[in-house]
């Protein structure tokens, strides 16, 4: 095959195709198909048990211009579900900025459609004539505005009167919030600082937050003992390595011991706390190995030697033979 004819035979191929490729096979239908995106869930209703489509499900879709809302277009948007082979066809909605199932759907009812307090409700040429033609519909529209009006004026009123009511006298007012964030500033700089301090002295190499309330009730359900440390180290020391227990007998029930008032049971305990201090005490002081004195090191003279000298002199004299 020749250049010339390999060039024109591939215009005529590049000619004969759309730019867009097997996107734009229906473009004389003026039918474009894009990866639409579900704008919110819905309820199939072609399929036999209700079925719901995920809001953010794509699907290959014909898009097509079926009409304008004044100089804004509305499109179309047709697909097929998967699951029965019906088609669902979703449009746009320039007027109220949506989306709107047209057919083989339902939108899914969330509650976000319902007018809520201080939205402003945007009527349409029908309803605006119903209320003209309906005296009961006009009077209740007229009783709703004046309340929606009564609402805002004492709201803006209270506003007013809050702004006027802070920045009456500008300066004092700038004199106010700088004197509250030095004082806030100061805080937070000596925070910083000891935490860096405390970063520096554990060896932390991370980031640590602001003490908070729920930290402070944590931190006092610890307790840490109210003992000395070196006389809970004695008082463990001193205890016996295996504790005297008494041999049970079997088949003897216990007595129950006899009641006792409150001021008998003080006086018990206390008896029997003094005991066991000292019985401590004493196993403490009789016991050679509880001492935790060190030996004392015995004094033990040492003799030293005279190093003897050596002499390395280049002559001999008689004299040092003598």
């Amino acid at each position: 095959m020749s250049p010339s004819s390999f060039s024109s035979l591939t215009l005529t191929y590049y000619k004969s195709r759309h730019a867009l490729g097997s996107r734009a096979r229906k473009a004389g239908q003026g039918i474009l198909t894009v990866r639409f995106e579900m704008p919110y869930a819905i309820w199939c209703s072609h399929c036999p048990k209700p079925t719901i489509i995920g809001q953010g499900v794509r699907f290959n879709a014909e898009k097509k211009k079926v009409g304008n809302y004044h100089s804004t277009p509305i499109f179309a948007f047709r697909m097929k579900h998967n699951v029965c082979g019906g088609w669902i066809e979703i449009r746009t909605d320039p007027k109220n900025t949506a989306y709107v199932v047209v057919e083989g759907a339902q939108k899914r009812d969330t509650g976000d459609d319902l007018v809520k307090e201080g939205d402003y409700v945007i009527r349409s040429a029908e309803e605006k004539e119903k209320m003209q033609n309906d005296a009961f519909a006009a009077l209740e529209g007229r009783v709703e505005e004046k309340k929606q009006v009564f609402s805002d004026k004492s709201r803006i009123e209270e506003l007013y009167r809050g702004k006027e009511r802070d920045w009456d006298d500008p300066f004092y007012a700038n004199k106010r919030l700088r004197k509250t964030f030095r004082v806030e500033r100061k805080v937070r700089e000596q925070e910083g600082r000891k935490t860096e301090d405390l970063k520096e002295r554990m060896s932390l190499g991370m980031d640590l937050l602001a003490e908070s309330d729920e930290d402070r009730r944590r931190a006092g359900f610890v307790d840490f003992g109210v003992e000395d440390g070196e006389m809970a180290v004695v008082k463990a020391r001193s205890k016996p390595l295996f504790g005297a227990n008494v041999p049970k007998l079997d088949g003897v029930s216990k007595a129950k011991p006899p009641a006792t008032t409150k001021t008998i049971k003080a006086v018990q305990d206390h008896r029997e706390k003094l005991r066991m201090e000292l019985g401590n005490n004493t196993r403490a002081a009789v016991d050679p190995f509880l001492h935790s004195e060190k030996p004392s090191t015995l004094n033990i003279p040492v003799i030293k030697r005279k190093k003897p000298t050596e002499t390395n002199s280049l002559v001999d004299y008689e004299s040092d033979s003598t």
